[in-house]
């Protein structure tokens, strides 16, 4: 269904609920797609974003993974005892924090990975042209910086 054809919100607010509904189904397409693709190497997107930001981060704690990944600590556990038992997070204890490195079979898999990965991210964003997804991005930050203001 195309996100301009919604009936069941009229008035005021359609346009912002239409604009808020056509964020949700693109990035629900995209997130399926890139799921889809990782798929191969037994992988969700939730693990893959934690073995990248783990791998740029090394040394991370589990309760600054869970702030930037925006999950709880329990989900965070969760994917993080998968990812143990996959062998490619390790957690070490420093003071009263967990600290998270990628482990060699880790390290390993990102690097095949991201290459692929990020290829595939500039595929789904291709119809937007430079200007258009500089455009994006300040938009996006635009939301982001209100919705942390109201929250903060």
């Amino acid at each position: 269904m195309d996100v301009g054809s919604f009936r069941l919100i009229e008035g005021a607010g359609a346009l912002s609920v239409r604009s808020w509904l056509g964020m949700v189904r693109v990035y629900q397409g995209m997130e399926h797609d890139l799921d889809a693709d990782l798929r191969r190497w037994g992988l969700s997107s939730a693990q893959f974003d934690v073995l990248a930001i783990v791998g740029a981060n090394e040394g991370l704690s589990q309760q600054d993974l869970a702030r930037w990944r925006m999950n709880t600590k329990g989900n965070v556990t969760r994917l993080l005892d998968r990812m143990r038992h996959m062998g490619l997070i390790s957690r070490r204890t420093d003071g009263k924090y967990k600290r998270l490195f990628l482990t060699k079979q880790g390290k390993r898999l990102l690097e095949e990975i991201e290459p692929h990965h990020l290829e595939l991210i500039e595929e789904c964003m291709s119809p937007l042209s430079h200007e258009e997804q500089t455009q994006l991005l300040g938009l996006l930050a635009k939301l982001e910086a209100e919705r942390s203001n109201d929250m903060g």
